[in-house]
């Protein structure tokens, strides 16, 4: 069974899809800080603390998150997640990922490995328990994917500006260890930001989740957000590297819209 806390649950998804980040990635390496607020409703609920190492073929990542204010008294819930891999002709290539959640319930550890961007090996533990109504994996399922933590670099468009809508086309497609899904971005538009270590552009791209495999087919939550059409994901463009990474996402949820947004997004150049 899943942590029981939707914090927990909250916290492992959005260091998983707009992260987590520290680890070797050479000597000419970029390390970037991002320190995101998580709110829900417009009340703060948690943090997430992100640094990756980058270069142009190559990142390394580490995160952790936890529940803040009133979340933390009703669920002290926690998650970190790393990944490392290479960034080769234009897509991310995975080489691992381990991500733990935890709350006053109990804790659970994903570990995998990948090679060519597919699945070599998956460690769960504890186990999720199977439900009738679970959409059995595919032979491919397990191929041709990134996991969540490889899912936060963006690759850039290989011609033209950085922020621009060939940012936005493109379909990521993830496997967390136990489900295959899809996520959709389109662009819509641009806009400038301000925070504490950048200031400039960021690409707007509207989004969707497309499950695959491995979801339940009959839960309440998978149907919502198979049909939510208010999700929106910000890229900032990191230029030295020629890869985005999210600066803002915004998902409605069964109880209110959760946004996760940078208040400290610093690119120390080395």
């Amino acid at each position: 069974m899943p942590p029981r806390s939707p914090w927990a649950r909250l916290a492992l998804g959005a260091v998983g899809m707009a992260a987590a980040i520290v680890g070797a990635a050479g000597a000419c390496a970029d390390v970037l800080h991002v320190t995101y607020r998580v709110s829900l409703i417009g009340l703060p609920i948690g943090a997430i603390n992100l640094n990756v190492n980058l270069t142009p073929t190559s990142y390394s990542i580490q995160g952790d998150a936890k529940a803040t204010g009133l979340a933390r008294l009703l669920a002290n819930a926690r998650g970190a997640t790393a990944g490392t891999g290479a960034i080769v002709q234009g897509h991310v290539s995975p080489a691992t990922f381990a991500t733990i959640a935890a709350d006053s319930h109990m804790t659970r550890t994903i570990r995998m490995a990948l090679a060519g961007n597919a699945v070599t090996g998956v460690d769960i533990s504890p186990p999720y328990e199977d439900k009738p109504d679970r959409i059995p994996l595919g032979p491919g399922d397990e191929k041709g994917v990134v996991d969540p933590v490889g899912a936060v670099i963006i690759p850039a468009p290989a011609s033209g500006p950085i922020v621009s809508p060939a940012a936005c086309d493109r379909k990521v497609p993830i496997f967390d260890g136990y489900t295959r899904f899809d996520i959709d971005l389109t662009y819509v538009g641009e806009r400038r930001v301000a925070t504490k270590g950048y200031e400039g552009p960021v690409v707007v791209c509207a989004a969707r989740y497309v499950p695959i495999a491995g979801h339940r087919r009959d839960r309440p939550a998978t149907k919502f957000m198979a049909d939510n059409k208010d999700l929106e994901v910000w890229l900032a463009p990191i230029e030295h590297d020629h890869v985005l990474i999210p600066f803002r996402v915004s998902v409605r949820t069964m109880i209110g819209t959760t946004v996760v947004e940078a208040t400290e997004f610093r690119v120390d150049e080395k």
